[in-house]
């Protein structure tokens, strides 16, 4: 028996919850400041701030690092929303530090690589929310955070969440139910650092990922040593994630019950839902 969701329930609640939030931490100029990559996660939830505080009160973030081969999906999705916003390439930036750093410490060590320009970017949004008065917006999914595909003090960061109790398969859903430009929707998620897409990074897909999170499919034992491998690896993580963040309403069983199973019980780092 599997789960049940309902997007466009889900979506009223967001909207409510954004609003809320934005009243009780900010004032009638505070903006939504928010990084936009060009794939869903942030397309989406760009969608839903738009939807709850307008379109002039969200401002998108572009940030190639040197040449971006997808930056058109990143202005396309400023352009379609028509929200405010600048780029910001973060290249230079990226040179400069790793200049100064002696070269006698980088040996093979790629994590350096991976793993810089995500604070980087983070970095630029809190300047330009502290620039501007805003608040900056944590995108990252529940799927991704379950295997730990997320940077400490980088895309972890943020002050409210919009995904993190949201999984792919859902907010996909979400992004359908939008209306938004299936290309955006579902593109295949790239980790922006690489080249090379989440899924290649992973050695499994997304669908699989969700089907044992949410559906109790257990997959390949290969596959399901890679993810609980990557789980385990990755929880120190978790522990150190508390950020406000929007609860799924309408997730529930087939049967109309909505306990958890599976995975779904321990995902999640004590952070407080947004339930004004």
């Amino acid at each position: 028996m599997g789960r049940v969701f309902d997007a466009e329930l889900e979506i009223q609640y967001m909207i409510t919850e954004i609003k809320k939030y934005f009243v009780k931490n900010g004032g009638k100029t505070t903006k939504a400041v928010i990084g936009i990559s060009g794939g869903k996660d942030s397309t989406i939830a760009a969608a839903l701030l738009c939807r709850a505080l307008g379109s002039e009160n969200v401002f998108g973030v572009l940030m190639p690092c040197g040449e971006q081969a997808d930056i058109a999906d990143s202005y396309k999705v400023v352009e379609y929303l028509h929200i405010p916003h600048v780029e910001v390439n973060i290249g230079q930036t990226m040179e400069k530090l790793t200049e100064a750093i002696p070269g006698g410490l980088f040996g093979k060590n790629e994590v350096y690589y991976t793993n810089t320009p995500a604070r980087l970017r983070m970095t630029t949004l809190y300047g330009i929310a502290a620039l501007i008065g805003g608040r900056v917006v944590h995108t990252g999914n529940a799927s991704e955070m379950y295997v730990g595909y997320t940077t400490k003090f980088g895309d972890m960061a943020g002050d409210f969440s919009i995904f993190y109790d949201f999984y792919v398969r859902e907010i996909l859903a979400i992004g359908d139910a939008l209306n938004l430009p299936t290309e955006l929707v579902h593109k295949a998620p790239g980790d922006g650092m690489t080249g090379k897409t989440d899924e290649d990074n992973f050695g499994f897909t997304y669908e699989v990922l969700d089907a044992y999170l949410l559906d109790n499919k257990t997959p390949s034992y290969e596959t399901l040593r890679l993810i609980e491998e990557r789980h385990e690896r990755n929880a120190h993580k978790m522990r150190m994630l508390n950020i406000p963040y929007i609860r799924a309403r309408t997730r529930k069983w087939e049967d109309g019950s909505n306990r958890h199973g599976g995975c779904f019980e321990v995902l999640h780092a004590e952070s407080p839902f947004i339930d004004f």
